[in-house]
């Protein structure tokens, strides 16, 4: 049986909006997993009475506090998208991650995917004419609503 393939065309895309949507959300999440694993440390720092680790929460400089943030959003994007295709703002907004032919991405494409998000300045690569950044241009995927491509999946699939 021959496998059919899905080509991404511009009416299965996300829209601008969906993509800010993603980017705010995808950030807050990021932020509130970001403070738990924090007071996560702290917490088991006084429990087990560790003078080191309470020096070393409390003497966290800016650059240090966003390493950590950039270290824990890394975890969340490449987590998410690699089990699931999508982060949890993805999946708010009913969208999804999918190679050009309408497969999932491996792990090769989201590791690469999840690395160019931490180009400075990949977030303004949406100011341009699509609504695509960077991250999906150089890993090769998209971003595309979700019943939009499963609509046109079974309508390729199924005759």
């Amino acid at each position: 049986m021959e496998s059919k393939k899905i080509t991404v065309t511009d009416d299965l895309l996300a829209s601008r909006g969906q993509r800010l949507s993603n980017l705010i959300m995808d950030l807050a999440i990021g932020y509130v997993i970001w403070i738990t694993v924090g007071t996560t440390i702290a917490i088991f720092a006084d429990v087990i009475n560790s003078s080191f680790l309470k020096i070393w929460i409390s003497g966290m400089g800016k650059s240090e506090k966003g390493l950590s943030f950039a270290v824990i959003a890394g975890f969340y994007y490449y987590l998410t998208e690699l089990y699931f295709s999508r982060s949890i703002a993805k999946f708010l907004t009913q969208t999804y991650v999918i190679m050009k032919d309408g497969s999932k991405p491996n792990y090769k494409t989201i590791l690469k995917r999840t690395l160019c998000r931490f180009i400075p300045f990949e977030a303004f690569s949406f100011l341009g004419g699509t609504a695509e950044g960077w991250h999906d241009s150089m890993s090769e995927t998209y971003v595309v609503k979700k019943h939009e491509f499963e609509k046109k999946k079974r309508i390729i699939i199924l005759p």
